[in-house]
């Protein structure tokens, strides 16, 4: 029997059933069994996720067939409510936003278990589920500010497990972790799914993680599913265009490639697209039928479903990428370099190992370095375009002007990073009138620049995509015509197409601006595809650092190994030791 049944899932509109935002979603999960749902913002996978749980804002519900252990709930609140935590838990992407930050963790776990619960019993199975998930007893006793994000993570999935749930739906449980919390958060799942005999649904945009630790995969686009299948199958031979392109779309440690190419455009409401393919508009193999009618999910061969109108006629099986040739690069450019931090420490309060110890890096002039971890700095000698100094303090007048018009950044979340009130061209004008840069540059020129039609200077930044808002962001930072940009996980939370898009954008600036820049990541792969030197930090200081494509082929230092073994790969062997 199916832990999960959903049959034709529709979510719109309260009182509007002809509005719909996702429709015709179906997929069974079987215990034991685990399914990704994956596709681009905007596709469906947390609304879908969430009907199910019954957990749709009080503005949308639910239509369609959902049943859970044999219960029908059909997505309605008051059937799924009393299944949630004994049937049916749900991982979030941050527990440290489900955590009361005053409380501590022993105490925010036992109230899951009710007060019918003794009070004894409680607090033994709070500490055996801490245990199950590979945290001691100590971990009970502390607050969420006091854990890292991998043992938060832990945290909520001991919370998802306390009452032994059926079926666990994991939204992003990843996305904000290093590569090798990542894979241990995702081989404690693997085991607990092998271990309890759980049904898991992973929702994620990763589709290395989907593939590597999925038996299928269910590809939302729209709000509709386009392709269904096997894991292995479904990566090796796509059959739906849109899956072929988010396929195209990787990056990967193994070489450069000349371009990731991500899907131009965005992905429509569902609302735009009921009569036609959804995907028309960006499909490369689009025909008049394509526009005038609307594909439905088929079987093309047995177990593997598609809703494409040329499914049986395409070969998207992906071909070899252009790969381009490793730069030759100085990996130390020592006093002639554009950016030099030297000798740079950190300690948090209330800790004795430091954070940085005696960490050295150093950027030349048009050069792209990565930085695996980084931390303001308690003392550092640094030199930027020929100033030295220890600290911003230190830096008055004229050449503290100076220097912050050398140096500019782009942040992980542009939202938050760009005021909401603001249209974009009120934000780039700012930019340019910041600093006397003696440019005739214009809010016009920036988003040609960074490929945005000129009609986004009139938007305010919640009506912009993900990608978009990034685009204005490194836009605002190249207002100043700087010679350095220090990218800080720019790229971590955006889809995979989009996430191609910026990178392609910021190999094509270095040429066009002549742009130094920094990578605080901790993808490999985007390291791989965007930089020429590498340092890799761990506990403090730099183990290796060299030219990218090196320290990625041949690392000499064994924690540099564990990063690139904790790369997911399509067998899930990175899952086991």
């Amino acid at each position: 029997m199916n832990v999960l049944d959903v049959r034709d899932l529709a979510v719109h509109y309260r009182g509007e059933p002809e509005h719909r935002i996702t429709t015709d979603v179906t997929f069974a999960v079987a215990a034991g069994e685990s399914l990704a749902i994956v596709g681009e913002s905007g596709s469906g996978k947390s609304l879908t996720a969430r009907a199910v749980l019954g957990l749709l804002p009080p503005n949308l519900e639910a239509t369609g067939t959902v049943e859970l252990v044999g219960t029908r709930t059909d997505a309605r609140p008051d059937r799924t409510a009393p299944l949630r935590g004994d049937t049916v838990a749900l991982l979030v992407q941050d527990p440290f936003t489900m955590l009361h930050p005053l409380r501590r963790i022993g105490a925010q776990l036992g109230d899951g278990l009710g007060r019918r619960t003794p009070r004894r019993q409680r607090e033994q199975l709070v500490l055996d589920r801490l245990a199950e998930v590979g945290l001691d007893a100590a971990v009970a006793r502390r607050y969420p500010h006091q854990l890292s994000g991998g043992m938060r993570q832990r945290v909520g999935i001991a919370a998802a497990l306390l009452r032994d749930p059926d079926l666990l739906i994991a939204d992003e449980p990843t996305t904000a972790l290093d590569a090798t919390t990542q894979r241990d958060i995702m081989r404690l799942l693997f085991e607990l799914r092998e271990r309890r005999h759980l049904a898991l649904v992973l929702i994620t945009h990763d589709l290395g993680l989907a593939f590597a630790t999925s038996d299928r995969a269910l590809v939302l686009y729209a709000g509709a599913p386009v392709e269904h299948a096997a894991a292995a199958p479904l990566r090796q031979r796509p059959q739906h265009p849109y899956t072929a392109a988010l396929l195209a779309a990787e990056p990967t440690v193994a070489h450069r490639l000349a371009r990731l190419g991500g899907i131009e455009g965005n992905v429509p409401p569902l609302a735009d697209v009921t009569d036609r393919c959804a995907f028309a508009d960006r499909c490369p193999h689009v025909v008049d039928r394509c526009r005038a009618q609307r594909p439905p999910l088929g079987e093309q061969t047995p177990g593997h479903a598609v809703a494409c109108w040329r499914a049986s006629e395409l070969d998207l099986t992906r071909g070899a990428r252009p790969i381009v040739t490793d730069p030759d690069v100085n990996e130390a450019p020592g006093d002639t370099a554009l950016v030099l931090a030297r000798h740079v420490t950190h300690t948090f309060v209330g800790t004795d190992r430091p954070a940085l110890d005696d960490v050295t890096i150093a950027v030349g002039t048009g050069q792209a370095v990565s930085i695996v971890g980084v931390q303001r700095a308690d003392d550092a000698l640094l030199t930027i375009d020929g100033s030295t100094f220890r600290d911003w303090s230190s830096v008055r007048g004229d050449e503290r002007h100076r220097l912050r018009r050398t140096v500019q950044m782009v942040f992980q979340d542009p939202y938050s990073s760009l005021n909401p009130r603001r249209r974009v061209r009120t934000t780039l004008n700012e930019a340019l009138g910041a600093f006397e840069t003696g440019s005739s540059t214009t809010v016009d020129d920036l988003l040609d620049l960074v490929h945005l039609p000129r009609s986004v200077s009139a938007a305010v930044p919640g009506s912009l995509s993900g990608g978009e808002r990034q685009r204005v962001a490194i836009a605002r930072a190249l207002a100043t015509r700087p010679k350095v940009i220090i990218f800080d996980e720019a790229v971590s939370a955006l889809d995979v197409s989009v996430q191609a898009q910026i990178l392609d954008l910021l190999n094509e600036l270095r040429v066009t601006a002549g742009l130094a820049t920094v990578l605080i990541t901790h993808d490999l792969a985007v390291a791989r595809q965007t930089t020429d030197v590498t340092y890799v930090l761990r506990r403090g200081k730099v183990v290796e650092s060299g030219p990218t494509a090196r320290v990625l082929a041949q690392p000499n230092d064994d924690y540099t190994r564990r990063l690139l073994a904790s790369v997911p790969d399509i067998d899930g062997s990175w899952l086991v030791d």
